[in-house]
């Protein structure tokens, strides 16, 4: 290590500026994104039915809280900043964790970030018609680039550059755009649930709750179905569903990665991982409730209305556009468009503000870039920071940031196994640790969640083989990148 890097070491440190609310802001703005607003529609095609989509949601809030109960226990024994990478690499040991490092920096956090910001640049397309993914500004060989590339690297720079001013800048932002949007989304599932009281759709979606049926699509895009589905068809079809689901819940471990700015991290991360995500599963299960009075879930591939394609069917799979059309009318698309704006923005910068922190503890380990462990003058990992910013509007120009998420959904799921699987080692390996916070009712709530998302992975290895050993290869090939390191660092 040079002397620069030990001076700059000894004038900047993390500030602990962040508090319990900011930090709940935090778990909560990083999980709302699009999702909730898009994938209602897939799962619908999928199960077929009012009580299995519900029923879906409700499981996938139930998985989430447990794993955050379960990350409770290891955040109170470790406030330090990078989180989840450092609780696997105390249990684990180091290939784990740069494994895990590697898989968040190359895909999991920047593949997520590119996929949000592609989400808001196409709703800005709703007010700017020039800004569009049909709007080529240039080609270079197989690549092409739209303008609302150009505007998705362009949010991504403009908060990373946010950022880089300092904690508080970041959480400033973070506290509007998230209460923002916990607002706007409330006060769109009350005024929905209100409205749709006047429709019939509320009966005739709950007289056949367990009526489960699947579509499939044909390589010409048209769709065969509806196919009645039972048995161990409907569980490996509720396992595939539940992605879209999950994948919307996801990003809630993002303030573990900041727990070096967290005041009084042993109460407040544990604290705001559990009333972040109770917050957003209530919401998200209310949303498709709203949804549910506003629309019928069964539809019509070939239908032109929005009340005959219905949930399965909304176009372009856009059900809070088309539920709002039933209260706003032609303003619903105008209104839909700027919430989901408001909501990737915010969601971005948790996500950017949160990543950086772990290519932090992967550099202070001698695993990633040197200069990623230096703290700038407003004591916050620039460097880690603009990387992060850079891979992600690669992603973003590449085009390939879709299949990447697809790919990674499966090794995401096994890392937070690995996570919650320390916990056990960590008792037997380190009985007399302070433990400020313990998980409930342990052994049974982790095993449980294990045994849950286990049998997800299981499933999809089953329906979705080539998504998971793609992903499983993405996160094999930082075996070597992970050697490297090591005989640099010796």
């Amino acid at each position: 290590m040079t002397n620069k890097v030990k001076e700059e070491e000894e004038h900047h440190h993390f500030k602990r500026a962040l508090g319990f609310w900011d930090a709940t802001m935090i778990v909560a703005g990083s999980m709302i994104g699009s999702g909730i607003f898009i994938v209602s529609a897939d799962m619908s095609r999928t199960v077929g039915s009012t009580g299995w989509l519900l029923l879906l949601w409700v499981l996938s809030g139930v998985i989430t809280l447990m794993a955050a109960l379960s990350y409770g226990e290891l955040a109170g024994m470790m406030p330090k900043a990078g989180g989840q990478f450092v609780y696997i690499e105390r249990a684990w040991g180091k290939v784990t964790s740069f494994l895990y490092g590697w898989a968040v920096f190359t895909v999991i956090q920047t593949g997520v970030i590119a996929a949000v910001a592609v989400a808001f640049a196409k709703y800005s397309g709703v007010f700017f018609p020039f800004i569009s993914p049909d709007n080529i500004v240039m080609t270079a060989g197989p690549i092409t680039i739209s303008t609302a590339q150009c505007l998705a690297v362009a949010m991504i720079f403009f908060l990373t550059w946010i950022n880089t001013h300092g904690i508080r800048n970041g959480k400033w932002i973070q506290l509007v755009f998230t209460t923002a949007k916990l607002l706007a989304l409330l006060l769109l599932i009350l005024v929905g649930i209100y409205v749709g009281l006047n429709y019939e759709h509320f009966s005739n979606n709950f007289s056949n709750l367990w009526d489960a049926h699947t579509f499939t699509q044909n390589a010409d895009k048209s769709w065969t179905g509806p196919i009645p589905i039972s048995g161990m068809a409907l569980v490996l079809a509720l396992g595939t569903a539940m992605i879209g689901s999950l994948f919307s819940s996801d990003a809630w471990n993002n303030v573990t990665f900041i727990a070096g700015e967290i005041r009084d991290p042993r109460r407040n991360i544990p604290l705001s991982l559990i009333t972040g995500t109770a917050i957003v599963t209530v919401l998200y299960i209310l949303a498709n409730v709203a949804y549910l009075g506003l629309l019928p879930i069964n539809g019509d591939p070939n239908s032109t209305d929005v009340l005959g394609q219905g949930i399965q069917f909304a176009a372009s799979d856009r059900v809070g556009t088309a539920a709002s059309s039933m209260i706003f009318g032609e303003s619903s698309v105008l209104i839909m468009a700027l919430l989901i704006m408001v909501s990737t923005f915010g969601c971005n910068n948790g996500l950017l503000l949160s990543g950086a922190r772990v290519y932090y503890a992967m550099a202070k380990d001698g695993l990633f870039f040197r200069h990623a462990a230096q703290l700038n003058k407003n004591d916050v990992p620039e460097f880690a920071l603009w990387i992060q910013a850079t891979w992600a509007g690669l992603l973003c120009l590449s085009g390939t940031y879709g299949d990447l998420l697809d790919y990674c959904t499966f090794a995401s799921l096994l890392f937070y196994i690995v996570t919650i699987g320390g916990i056990f080692i960590l008792r037997k390996k380190e009985p007399d640790a302070e433990r400020p916070y313990k998980v409930l009712a342990y052994p049974l709530l982790p095993i449980l969640y294990i045994i849950l998302a286990a049998g997800i992975c299981a499933i999809l290895l089953v329906t979705k083989p080539q998504n998971t050993w793609s992903g499983l290869f993405i996160v094999s090939l930082g075996l070597p990148i992970y050697y490297f390191f090591i005989r640099k660092k010796k």
